[in-house]
């Protein structure tokens, strides 16, 4: 089975009597247009032009059984600049390295990398490396983009 939409998310989404299956992926395959599951019901193929995939959101239902993913947890340094001149420090700083960040509300996220530590200290931003699912996965230093 091939699906180019999804269902729905499990947060509002009816499952009644029906079996709730879990899929595992990375966050990296949220991105991508075209991904394969294996699952009790067999492969199922996902194509999808320009949405992403999030925890939770339900990928085949029927009957019997309810498919969702689950985003595995990343390996993220956060941090928490004190200062508006900490944060444009830091963020030109891991710029300059093209790193992709994420903020979530004051919180600086950046993939774990055993240089950064170094980095955020440099700027007096404290930061603790957790383990974390994020809302919207990072985003390849390569991908396409632009300076408008």
């Amino acid at each position: 089975m091939v699906y180019d939409a999804i269902f729905g998310n499990l947060a509002d989404f009816p499952i009644g009597s029906r079996r709730l299956e879990r899929v595992t992926i990375d966050s990296d395959d949220c991105a991508k247009r075209l991904l394969r599951l294996s699952t009790s019901i067999g492969d199922i193929g996902l194509r999808f032009e320009g949405a992403r995939l999030r925890d939770g959101d339900v990928v085949h239902a029927d009957e019997r059984v309810v498919i969702a993913v689950s985003v595995a947890p990343d390996d993220v340094l956060v941090g928490r600049p004190a200062t508006l001149g900490a944060a444009l420090n830091l963020g030109h700083a891991l710029g300059n390295r093209h790193l992709p960040i994420q903020l979530d509300g004051e919180d600086v996220v950046v993939r774990y990398d055993p240089l950064l530590p170094a980095v955020f200290a440099e700027h007096d931003v404290p930061a603790t490396r957790e383990s974390r699912v994020l809302a919207v996965p990072f985003r390849h230093p390569h991908a396409p983009h632009g300076h408008d």
